[in-house]
């Protein structure tokens, strides 16, 4: 297939409206083999001594690697237009192997 038909084709994306909702995740946890990626978001409430996984993506290393591009690239242009943003102080991030 040429450069130019493969500029043509549309891809129609359908979302179920229980997935549009989305899911609320303040940490995520990222494992990986030669084969894939998985990354589990999760949502952790304040002094609570355990979380839950809300929401696990299994994809592949090329695909990780243009979502950390295309995640790159958003988020310069919100700092352009929003301002820098200020991740404080790491000490309250839990640590690999740290959650339940």
């Amino acid at each position: 297939m040429s450069e130019e038909k493969k500029k043509d084709v549309k891809l129609e994306i359908q979302v179920d409206d229980d997935v549009a909702q989305g899911v609320y995740a303040n940490l995520a946890v990222v494992n990986h083999s030669d084969a894939e990626f998985i990354v589990d978001f999760i949502f952790v409430q304040p002094q609570a001594p355990r979380a839950k996984v809300r929401s696990r993506v299994i994809t592949s290393p090329k695909h990780v690697k243009r979502l950390l591009l295309a995640l790159e690239d958003n988020l310069k242009k919100y700092e352009q237009r929003f301002g820098t943003i200020d991740v404080g102080s790491t000490d309250d991030v839990p640590q690999p192997g740290c959650y339940h």
